[in-house]
């Protein structure tokens, strides 16, 4: 059965961006700590990265998120979806209105206008033909930002948490929780490596 993960980098003091992000500054001042470990040489940061590559069969992004991977100081070859891993799954953007064009056109993205659940539906149909086409199962991975991965987890479409702890506390940014119902969580795994603790939990 196809998984709704949730993975994102967050820091110390619970924040997914430094303060002040921006079209020109995405991560804000400080965010880029926020990444370290996912161009780390550690073998385990490589690993989780490289799983977490592996089992994306689509993914799932807020319209705020994708203006700044796709904008002029976005993603590039080396700082593209999973770091310079191998894998290009479907991407599913939730949005009030399409851009009216896009720069990474070697992406495959669609864009869904009816709000998060039928965008993770969505996902989920491309996720499952994913599978179906590789002979594996493949999950659907909301990337965030923070505002969309908290509303997942309200509406209860996520199935799991995956949190890659940043040793840095920032003070100020976006917080990725900012209120909503209590959720129980179940710990799964925990991976300490330098630049990161990487935490999975299931989703009571």
């Amino acid at each position: 059965m196809t998984r709704i993960v949730a993975d994102i980098s967050v820091s110390v003091d619970g924040f997914v961006t430094g303060p002040d992000p921006g079209p020109d500054n995405a991560l804000g001042t400080c965010g880029e700590a926020l990444h370290t470990w996912a161009f780390s040489g550690d073998p385990d940061d490589r690993r989780v990265l490289r799983e977490g590559t592996a089992r994306s069969g689509a993914v799932v992004l807020g319209r705020r998120l994708f203006d700044l991977v796709d904008g002029p100081n976005g993603w590039d070859d080396k700082t593209g979806y999973g770091a310079g891993e191998v894998g290009k799954p479907a991407f599913v953007v939730v949005t009030s209105s399409p851009p009216e064009s896009v720069r990474l056109t070697d992406l495959d993205w669609t864009f869904v206008t009816t709000g998060l659940s039928d965008a993770v539906a969505t996902a989920r149909e491309l996720a499952e033909a994913a599978s179906s086409d590789s002979g594996k199962e493949l999950d659907v991975v909301l990337m965030g930002g923070g505002a969309a991965i908290g509303s997942a987890l309200d509406a209860g479409l996520v199935d799991t948490l995956s949190l890659h702890l940043a040793p840095v506390v920032l003070g100020a940014g976006t917080p990725l929780f900012t209120g909503g119902a209590p959720r129980i969580l179940a710990q799964r795994s925990v991976t300490p490596t330098s630049t990161a603790t990487h935490l999975t939990y299931d989703v009571l």
